[in-house]
């Protein structure tokens, strides 16, 4: 097992792909419109967002609690139904692409996306595409071994592993299908700010290793900075402002962006292992700016 933060290339079995190929796509956001109910009661939890996120790039969507940005993630990945507007990988609208979309997600709370009557091993080998089925052992032994989970603990249960451990797992699960875009949605905020730090670093290393496009999901512009090429900001289902992580971060043009940096550290100091910390501040100032409470959001976060 490599140490944590760590990403060296796994040798690849005889006639197996190499772990990564495959996984560089773009994927654009057209005119997203995401209504729940219908009449009088119905809410726009996105409202005609576009989006790019070019291939082999980081785009970090930032938002406070209600903003939509989680809702549009989940869109993207087919999870949540899409009112109006398009999904398109590689150009190709994945509303009329039939079978399992290239775009794949990790969630915030990693046990409750895990099977708790599966094995590590077993959710792993659950997202192995179907021509590598023959060699799914092999598969998942690799897959863990580049999150940095030891290969022998694929016996054991979720509940028997740590959060850390946990996310980890899931993210060997969404790389197993070898997706052209992995979604991450606020995947370290559920976790104990000592191991925030050491996910961010392997996220970020895996991401710049196998070279797939993520859209990066998160309250916490002290994150998005650390990992993002582009910024993209929402408030209550609008995107707001979007455009290159410097320009966003150092001159931003709409007030609920510098409600959302007030607080945050400046460029070039460095990430603490507990970067959760930076992110409570920030989304309580944001939250205080768009009129929503970090404790209320429901469906349109």
């Amino acid at each position: 097992m490599k140490a944590a933060g760590t990403v060296t290339p796994v040798a690849a079995e005889a006639g197996a792909a190499p772990v990564g190929a495959g996984t560089s796509g773009s994927l654009e956001l057209r005119h997203i419109t995401v209504r729940y109910g219908r009449g009088r009661s119905a809410v726009t939890a996105v409202d005609d967002v576009s989006l790019e996120v070019p291939a082999g790039r980081v785009v970090g969507l930032v938002g406070g609690s209600g903003s939509g940005k989680s809702t549009l993630g989940r869109a993207a990945v087919g999870l949540v139904p899409i009112t109006a507007g398009n999904v398109l990988v590689d150009g190709v609208d994945q509303g009329r692409r039939p079978g399992r979309r290239p775009v794949q997600l990790v969630f915030q709370d990693p046990f409750a996306s895990l099977n708790p009557r599966l094995s590590v091993g077993a959710s792993v080998a659950e997202a192995v595409p179907r021509e590598d089925r023959a060699r799914r052992a092999e598969e998942v032994a690799r897959y863990l071994d580049l999150v940095g989970i030891d290969p022998g603990m694929s016996t054991r249960l979720p509940h028997a592993l740590s959060g850390g451990q946990r996310q980890r797992v899931a993210l060997a699960r969404a790389l197993a299908a070898r997706p052209a875009v992995l979604v991450a949605d606020e995947v370290t905020s559920a976790l104990d700010v000592s191991v925030q730090g050491a996910v961010l670093n392997l996220i970020r290393d895996l991401q710049r290793e196998l070279g797939f496009a993520m859209l990066f999901i998160t309250h916490n512009l002290a994150v998005v900075r650390y990992l993002a090429d582009r910024i993209a900001v929402m408030d209550r289902g609008v995107l707001v402002e979007e455009g290159p992580a410097g320009q966003v971060l150092e001159d931003p043009e709409h007030e609920y962006t510098r409600a959302l940096l007030s607080g945050v550290p400046r460029i070039g100091e460095p990430l603490p292992e507990s970067a959760g910390a930076e992110g409570a501040k920030t989304a309580g100032a944001a939250g205080a700016a768009s009129g929503t409470d970090e404790g209320t959001e429901t469906g349109n976060r």
